[in-house]
């Protein structure tokens, strides 16, 4: 990551976050301890707890109640993970083995509806009916999101807008939840807590928007994961779709085939095809707009050096390569 003003600005708090988060893991069950433990410590960026920190530093001191709402976000979405990567049959995430291919689906499934509900429990502590509001929501979209993903596996036909709608869903609502939440426990105006909200959305697009060009361009160690997993299980990213229209009939016919049969059998076909379509620079150059607008969602905030390491983080969406 981008570690120079990130890590100053909330390096410390990030350390409470992780001690809160162990301490709110325990349970008298081994095997939900073992799990838990193990995909927490498996290497994430903690993007979303860091978007609440962040944003709670816009309006002053980072507080307790931010601390456990940064740990709340990363329970939702690692229970998001060990759910997702059960119906993906993934079995490598971050460089290492998935929780599902270690300890099982049924134990996975199980786990992550522990991990959900401790969330709920630690959310209804803060004894905030508005941050209840915004998780509560937030957590129903992503599996709205989940399901229409799954309705569009194989679907070489989506539109680019129902495609976005899925990202919109499935992955920006819960970064557009943390930065909201750190501005409503910092009781900021109706303003500030709408421009943090498009802040989160935009960016949480353009992460996503990046993944589907870094799987299938990117190098596998680097991203965590095997490449051309997305097309491997038949999900239509936008720089297929891109291709596939722009691309002779011969060419939109394999893509076309890849999406619809999943699998791996043509990938170096496809990744050859995507390239010379120009769908990557198409895709990152849609990235590159969404983290504009990150940045003029805050633009009318004070100088700080909060407000900076937002525009970094904007600006890391868009240039990374994991």
């Amino acid at each position: 990551m981008t570690p120079s003003i990130i890590q100053s600005c909330i390096n410390d708090d990030m350390r409470m976050v992780d001690t809160t988060i162990r301490q709110s893991l325990h349970s008298e069950v081994a095997l939900v301890n073992q799990v838990a433990e193990y995909i927490i410590n498996s290497g994430g960026k903690r993007l979303r707890p860091m978007l609440v920190l962040l944003a709670a530093g816009l309006f002053g001191e980072i507080q307790t109640q931010h601390h456990q709402l940064a740990a709340v976000v990363e329970f939702i979405h690692t229970a998001t993970l060990l759910h997702d990567d059960v119906v993906d049959e993934s079995s490598k995430r971050r460089g290492q083995s998935t929780a599902n291919a270690l300890f099982g689906n049924a134990a996975s499934v199980l786990v992550g509806d522990f991990v959900y509900s401790r969330a709920f429990q630690m959310m209804v502590a803060v004894q905030n009916m508005r941050v209840m509001e915004v998780l509560s929501n937030a957590t129903n979209v992503i599996a709205e999101g989940e399901v229409l993903q799954l309705l569009n596996v194989n679907n070489a036909d989506i539109s680019d807008k129902a495609y976005l709608q899925v990202i919109h869903y499935k992955t920006a609502k819960l970064f557009e939840a943390a930065t909201r939440l750190g501005a409503i426990i910092s009781e900021a105006s109706a303003k500030d807590e709408a421009a943090l909200t498009a802040y989160g959305m935009h960016l949480g697009t353009a992460f996503q928007l990046i993944d589907d060009i870094l799987d299938l361009s990117g190098n596998s160690e680097d991203i965590g994961k095997n490449l051309g997993d997305d097309l491997a299980e038949g999900k239509p990213t936008l720089p297929l779709l891109y291709a596939m229209r722009n691309s002779n009939t011969e060419q939109s016919q394999l893509i076309r085939n890849a999406i619809e049969q999943g699998g791996l059998e043509h990938l170096t076909q496809v990744v050859e095809i995507v390239n010379n379509s120009g769908a990557l620079d198409h895709v990152k150059k849609i990235a590159e707009a969404e983290s504009a607008q990150c940045r003029a969602a805050i633009a009318h905030f004070p100088e700080s050096k909060f407000k900076q390491a937002l525009i970094e983080l904007a600006d890391f969406a868009v240039t990374r390569s994991f």
